[in-house]
């Protein structure tokens, strides 16, 4: 029994050691294995004897909170902490953290009302059930300290309005809601370092703003309904004002029309994803089939699987403390949409931005391939990835090189063409550089890159995705497939290494 799978709920009947197991594997991350294992054991071992309290701790946090639970309660302490591994806290803000918010403050937390034995009713039992109680941000936050340019001012109050509202973020009535609004203590700064002064000259600004749009809700395509209306349509464009916004365009039917751009079959997988902590792969490439269009990729501890994939879990002997603090804000991440052939959507589920590099919503933009990098703010959804755009872009730049090395190869022979006479090439572009694409050249129209957090470029600190904490690489299939289509028909020059 102690070997159960983890798909297999166990009841208070079971062993301790099978009951720790399961509970394990819902825990957030935001405390160390040792750590949490040590919480869990002592919370079951006091609840073996209570097995209706032990069942419904088992229920909730299995399912969530997706069902109603009973007071799961401890005896309170003299002084009213538990201590645990050597490290003293409030017991409820204990289980809080390990089972629900990662990053909790001790002040965050009020009770339900149904709770009858919450920490602050002062009862001699100290209900630690982590679903009878709600995350609430203190009043107060003074920004009278705040000395930035007055957009920037602007732009930093409309956003707190947008993180403290009580209609935002799921302020419902729904024990299992998410955390009524962001941590601002933290996240808030997070979110924001390295802000690039947001000047009227549109190309001067190389971090491109995805906010949350209305026009999500008219979007051609249903969508998973993973947020609450209130959550994913009720911040619109209005409260990011000053910001140079990529134009979204509306979603047509036209997908549904156009035949397929090759007759060759779908690969078994969609798209791969490899994780990164700065420079470093962390565990193995995780892939995603074709039978799942939609992956979710979160910092949670779940084993990994079909459609998600877990980042908490990884190791990584090497991790530094600043890359640790990154990961615990990873959250719910983003999910990843495949739609039609292979374009490809994103949804930003974390209550951080990413920044994505993305050469479609560059072209988008009006920015050259690589110009830019793209910040996807919270409850933003968003098309990264047009796989006909990809395919022709790879026509094009194949047939330039190939038209390139023809040319340059009558040049060595003595047989000078004329400017306009080059496969199109433009004459600002010189024939060496044009023949010098390579295989690898084209691969980077397929894969798309993006950083949990933190940002990179002229506009922050780090200059590379490389240097961001947490990153994922997206290698997507169907496009590569038709990479392997086209290479087979024009001879490319050999591949440059990726920078």
């Amino acid at each position: 029994m102690d070997n159960m799978s983890i798909t297999n709920t166990p009841t208070s009947n079971d062993a301790c050691l099978s009951i720790v197991h399961s509970l394990m594997c819902h825990r957030q991350g935001g405390e160390s294995e040792t750590f949490a294992k040590r919480a869990i054991e002592s919370l079951v071992k006091k609840l073996k004897e209570k097995k209706d309290e032990l069942d419904s701790l088992i229920t909730a946090i299995t399912t969530n909170g997706a069902h109603p639970s009973k007071c799961v309660t401890i005896q309170r302490t003299l002084d009213g902490r538990l201590q645990v591994a050597g490290r003293k806290g409030f017991p409820h803000v204990i289980y809080a953290r390990l089972w629900r918010w990662p990053d909790l403050h001790k002040n965050e937390l009020k009770h339900v009302k149904y709770c009858q034995y919450a920490f602050d009713l002062k009862c001699d039992s100290v209900c630690v059930n982590p679903y009878h109680y709600e995350r609430v941000v203190s009043p107060g936050i003074d920004l009278s300290g705040l000395t930035l340019q007055s957009n920037v001012s602007y732009f930093l109050r409309k956003q707190l309005v947008f993180l403290t509202a009580p209609s935002r973020f799921g302020q419902r009535n729904d024990t299992r809601a998410a955390p009524s609004s962001m941590m601002v203590k933290d996240e808030y700064v997070h979110d924001f370092e390295g802000q690039p002064s947001l000047s009227t000259e549109g190309h001067s600004i190389q971090t491109i703003q995805h906010p949350p749009s209305n026009r999500a809700s008219t979007e051609t395509y249903s969508t998973p309904a993973l947020l609450a209306p209130s959550e994913s349509n009720a911040t619109s464009t209005a409260n990011f004002p000053n910001i140079p916004v990529a134009s979204t365009r509306p979603v047509h039917n036209e997908l549904a029309f156009q035949p397929p751009i090759s007759n060759h079959p779908a690969p078994e997988y969609w798209c791969s994803i490899a994780y990164f902590e700065m420079d470093v792969q962390v565990g193995e490439t995780f892939k995603v089939p074709s039978s799942c269009p939609i992956v979710t990729v979160d910092g949670y501890v779940d084993p990994s699987g079909g459609d998600r994939f877990c980042l908490g879990q990884l190791s990584n002997v090497h991790r530094t403390e600043a890359i640790e603090r990154a990961r615990l804000h990873i959250g719910k991440g983003v999910q990843l949409e495949c739609k039609g052939e292979g374009d490809v959507w994103v949804r930003c589920l974390s209550d951080h931005a990413v920044f994505v590099q993305s050469y479609y919503l560059d072209r988008e933009a009006g920015r050259a391939p690589g110009d830019a990098v793209h910040k996807i703010y919270p409850s933003a959804y968003i098309k990264v990835f047009d796989l006909r755009q990809c395919h022709r872009q790879m026509q094009q730049q194949a047939a330039t090189a190939q038209a390139a090395a023809a040319a340059q190869a009558a040049a060595v022979a003595g047989n000078i063409p004329g400017p306009g006479s080059v496969g199109g090439i433009a004459p600002a572009i010189s024939l060496s550089a044009a023949a010098g694409i390579g295989v690898d050249d084209l691969r980077r129209l397929c894969i798309l890159r993006m950083s949990f957090v933190k940002g990179w470029g002229p506009d922050y600190p780090r200059q590379s995705i490389k240097e961001t904490p947490c990153w994922i690489e997206i290698h997507l299939h169907r496009a590569l497939q038709l990479l392997d289509e086209v290479l087979h028909t024009m001879p490319i020059a050999d591949p440059q290494p990726l920078d």
